[in-house]
C-alpha cells in the first residue's frame, strides 16, 4: 500500500504566489517596473468560474450549454491576480468602469492582457500542450 499520509492537506507543499512583470507602463517610485502577483486557483474555484461563464439553451426541447470563454479568461485572471487588487474601487473609479473583469480589460493594452492571461494559465499548470503530453507518453 502507497504513503496515504503524502496525500493529506497539511502535508502537500503549498504552491507559492507567483510575481510577473506584465506591463512596462506602470513604475514604482525609482522607475521599475511593478509587477503583479499571481496565484493558482483550486480546481473547485475554477469549476465555480467555469459554471458562472456556461448558459443553458433550449431550443425545441433540447438543452445545450455554451460557455463565453471570453468571459470565463477574464473572471480568471480576475480571481488569480493577487496585486494589484482588481476588486478595489478606487482604482475601478480611476478608470471609469465598474467590475474587476471590466477593469483589467481597460487599463492593459491587448498584447498586455494576453500576456497576463499566457502567464494565468502556467501559474495554474495549463502551460502543457497537447504535443508535449505525447512526446512525454512516447519517451
Amino acid at each position: 500500500m502507497s504513503n496515504l499520509s503524502a496525500f493529506l492537506a497539511q502535508n502537500a507543499i503549498k504552491i507559492e504566489n507567483e510575481k510577473h512583470v506584465i506591463s512596462d507602463r506602470f513604475l514604482d517610485e525609482n522607475g521599475n517596473p511593478i509587477p503583479w502577483e499571481i496565484r493558482a486557483l483550486s480546481e473547485a474555484e475554477n469549476k465555480a468560474i467555469r459554471r458562472a461563464c456556461t448558459k443553458k439553451i433550449k431550443d425545441r426541447g433540447i438543452v445545450t450549454t455554451n460557455t463565453d470563454y471570453d468571459e470565463y479568461m477574464a473572471k480568471l485572471i480576475v480571481e488569480c491576480v493577487v496585486f494589484p487588487n482588481l476588486k478595489d474601487k478606487e482604482l475601478q473609479e480611476s478608470y471609469g468602469v465598474v467590475g474587476a473583469e471590466n477593469l483589467v480589460r481597460t487599463m492593459l493594452t491587448s498584447g498586455e492582457y494576453a500576456k497576463l492571461l499566457e502567464i494565468v494559465q502556467e501559474v495554474n499548470g495549463f502551460d502543457v500542450g497537447m504535443e508535449e503530453l505525447v512526446e512525454e507518453a512516447k519517451n
